[in-house]
């Protein structure tokens, strides 16, 4: 509905890109909609439509410890986004947006419970706002509307958030927070509108750029669990047959019951999501760069799935359970589905063989040390867990937290560079093939022929 949207208003639809960045060195994933459009907002390429709109899947990995234990936290997602390269500006895209958001032909929200925030500075976008019909008590100012990176383009942005009421919230109604764009699952964000109308100089200053951008971003699954009226993004129809399928493998656990096995079955239906599509582009388990995230989701997943009772492969048996669910617009997953499962099961197979020993010494670790009144595992056991049992110091660390411990980092990276410096040495001393070695030159025993 939303490329179609804007496929009415005279954009182009981009296919969604592989999540493995092509000629672009700083990404380790594609990590939003704009991220694959550079090319036409650096100029380096003309986009023969200057209006452009795609659903881009997207993966972030800087905050894989909270997925499972927040309501919108996911490592992979889908971004739907709209784009004017120096086309279209404010006063044709917020219109835009509130028709989208309101109108019975489109997602027919209630306009009383759409709130929208605007830089202080920005009287346009407030302004622009009015004239579409939002009332001054549903616009919020707020002083880090602002998108900047540093240098090059920036600008104000406006956020729309959805109210789903106070049986959704948190926290209490006169709590602080609860606001639009405060800490609380009251108030969804849903979409935001960066206005690219500044170029940010070395020296500090802004300077208004002579062609204007848009860019913005609606994270399609928060969207899907306000349509659906769910708790958080989890209870949507795009992971509860993921859940339901875990439930079934598991020792008799029930999604619902227990926060402490919920938090696992979302780690596992979010990761499962996001190793499937990584390996369905072409990426591939192994101990650095994106290799090393695809191993640790995994990991972390099979350490979850123990938590449910689970003793046996199964990651790889959710593979056709998120194909199935994502067929209309990703038939790829099916079609690849035998070499994806195939990939996921080989590495939660290695991992498995140690996993049990290595739980083990972990809880012995937390024993002793919250017996003798310690909060800090030493660097030498989280080096030992990571290199004798395969265990990602992040997962330690996650696991520790969960304990009321945590991982001394610092010893842990020492023993880690000691590692490497044995290593080098190691192949140092190994002599090339042209080399004549002093052991071997030493031998003087007859050879044998038979």
């Amino acid at each position: 509905m939303f490329l179609d949207f804007f496929k009415s208003k005279g954009h182009a639809v981009e296919p969604s890109a592989s999540l493995i960045p092509v000629d672009d060195p700083t990404l380790l994933w594609i990590n939003s909609g704009v991220a694959t459009l550079k090319k036409y907002f650096d100029g380096s390429v003309v986009p023969d439509n200057p209006r452009i709109t795609n659903a881009q899947k997207s993966i972030r990995t800087n905050d894989i410890e909270n997925v499972g234990k927040t309501a919108r936290h996911l490592t992979f997602f889908e971004m739907l986004g709209n784009f004017s390269v120096g086309d279209y500006f404010k006063k044709e895209v917020i219109p835009w947006a509130w028709e989208l958001l309101t109108s019975p032909k489109w997602f027919g929200f209630d306009p009383k419970r759409l709130y929208v925030t605007v830089y202080p500075k920005d009287k346009v976008t407030k302004e622009l706002w009015q004239k579409t019909g939002v009332p001054d008590d549903h616009i919020v100012e707020a002083e880090d509307n602002f998108w900047d990176i540093g240098e090059g383009p920036s600008g104000p942005d406006s956020e729309i958030f959805y109210d789903r009421g106070q049986q959704f919230n948190n926290v209490a109604e006169d709590d602080p927070e609860n606001y639009p764009g405060g800490e609380n699952s009251r108030y969804v964000e849903i979409w935001n509108i960066v206005f690219s109308e500044l170029n940010h100089l070395p020296d500090g200053r802004f300077v208004e750029q002579p062609h204007k951008n848009i860019d913005t971003g609606m994270g399609l699954e928060r969207l899907v669990s306000v349509i659906q009226g769910t708790p958080t993004i989890f209870e949507t129809d795009l992971f509860m047959p993921i859940i339901k399928a875990t439930e079934k493998m598991s020792a008799g656990k029930r999604y619902g019951v227990s926060a402490q096995d919920d938090v696992s079955f979302k780690i596992i239906a979010d990761h499962a999501r996001t190793v499937t599509f990584a390996i369905g582009d072409g990426a591939l388990p192994s101990n650095e760069g994106r290799g090393y995230v695809l191993r640790r989701l995994i990991r972390r997943a099979v350490l979850n799935g123990k938590k449910l009772g689970i003793d046996h492969d199964f990651l790889y048996q959710l593979v056709p359970v998120v194909g199935e669910i994502m067929k209309s617009y990703y038939p790829q997953i099916l079609a690849n589905q035998q070499f994806i499962q195939k990939v996921i099961e080989s590495e939660e197979a290695r991992f498995r063989q140690t996993l049990d020993a290595g739980v083990t010494l972990l809880n012995q670790i937390i024993a002793d040390l919250k017996q003798d009144g310690k909060k800090e595992i030493p660097g030498a056991d989280a080096f030992k867990l990571f290199d004798t049992y395969g265990f990602p110091v992040e997962m330690t660390n996650e696991y520790a937290q969960d304990e009321g411990l945590q991982v001394d980092m610092a010893g842990f990276k020492k023993n880690m560079a000691a590692q490497r410096d044995r290593a080098r040495k190691a192949r140092g001393d190994r002599q090339s093939m042209g080399s004549q070695d002093k052991v071997l030159m030493s031998i003087t025993t007859p050879s044998k022929f038979y």
